[in-house]
């Protein structure tokens, strides 16, 4: 695969690139290194799947792929005890596997490094580079719902940005809630004599109830081991108002995880309701924004396609 064939692979479907100009200096290297941390808290959903794909076209363009599970992350954000965290972390391994990263991805426990010296020395660091405000407002969106705001809030994001240091990132990957805490990296890190990576963000998938971000302990997704029957009953009282596009999350599915495999969504009608359709990207968006396509319609095939497209998924964790 040629450089061009390369940027292209990794830059599509995704928000941003910083910068483009040093993803093409990264990729010149043997082996560069990407990295995405996930905390270990629970499902494995449709949100997590659209990063997990990214990552898949960064191995394929010659990136060396790491994975943080992130339990300490996951213990300072509240969600429970490192002995329960670890146990998901396992799940969570199998399950990004499932969706087909390379068995040569590596996969690294917070708590395997972040207690070191050197870690730790490096927290202080940058500790002393950055604001409150700064620190806070990198978090806003990770911890968006907290009511009593703990300390752990202001630490989460220093050790986020040493993990991209111990773990040697070219490349730091994560959806756009990531991005502040990217920027921090980008900015502090050569104060502290080490170098800033690259920084991709993809886009967030709202959650089944139409709200801002799919997530497992809001309750509003679809994992990715979800039966055909659960994924149907969510599907069918999911969020999906008639002609609106934006925001919408049966839209988005589609554009994620339908289009980037087939050129045509067929949808089944009965022909008293105008009878079978086979629609593109643009065709499906422009009908649904003109309220020319139902939303049970729509919902229908957007499941149909969704149950076959995780159907290996379901299989490689039942055998694993």
């Amino acid at each position: 695969m040629d450089l061009k064939s390369k940027i292209e692979l990794i830059t599509q479907g995704t928000l941003e690139v910083i910068t483009a100009g040093e993803l093409e200096e990264k990729l010149k290297k043997e082996q560069p290194i990407a990295y995405i941390g996930y905390e270990p808290s629970g499902k494995v959903h449709l949100g997590h799947t659209i990063t997990v794909m990214k990552m898949i076209d960064l191995q394929k363009a010659g990136f060396k792929i790491k994975i943080l599970l992130a339990d300490y992350h996951a213990f300072l954000n509240g969600k429970g005890s490192l002995e329960e965290i670890k146990e998901v972390a396992e799940y969570n391994k199998k399950c990004f596997l499932a969706l087909g990263l390379s068995p040569e991805t590596e996969f690294i426990l917070g708590s395997s490094f972040q207690t070191k010296e050197e870690y730790t020395t490096q927290v202080y660091q940058l500790a002393l580079l950055t604001t409150l405000v700064r620190a806070k407002r990198s978090m806003a969106q990770i911890t968006r719902d907290a009511e009593d705001h703990k300390v752990a809030e202001v630490i989460y994001p220093l050790m986020q940005v040493i993990d991209m240091v111990f773990l040697e990132t070219d490349l730091a990957m994560g959806g756009m809630e990531q991005r502040k805490i990217h920027m921090l990296a980008r900015e502090n890190l050569p104060r502290i004599g080490k170098t800033a990576p690259v920084c991709l963000h993809t886009p967030l998938l709202h959650g089944t109830d139409g709200s801002e971000k799919m997530s497992s302990s809001k309750g509003n997704f679809i994992a990715i081991d979800d039966s055909p029957e659960d994924i149907k009953k969510k599907m069918k009282k999911g969020y999906c108002p008639a002609g609106e596009v934006e925001g919408n999350p049966v839209i988005e599915m589609a554009k994620h995880f339908i289009f980037p495999f087939t050129e045509k969504l067929i949808i089944k009608r009965p022909e008293k309701f105008g009878g079978n359709l086979e629609l593109d990207y643009s065709e499906l968006i422009d009908m649904y924004s003109q309220e020319k396509l139902h939303p049970l319609d729509l919902k229908n095939a957007v499941t149909d396609y969704l149950i076959e497209f995780l159907n290996p998924v379901r299989e490689y964790m039942a055998e694993n």
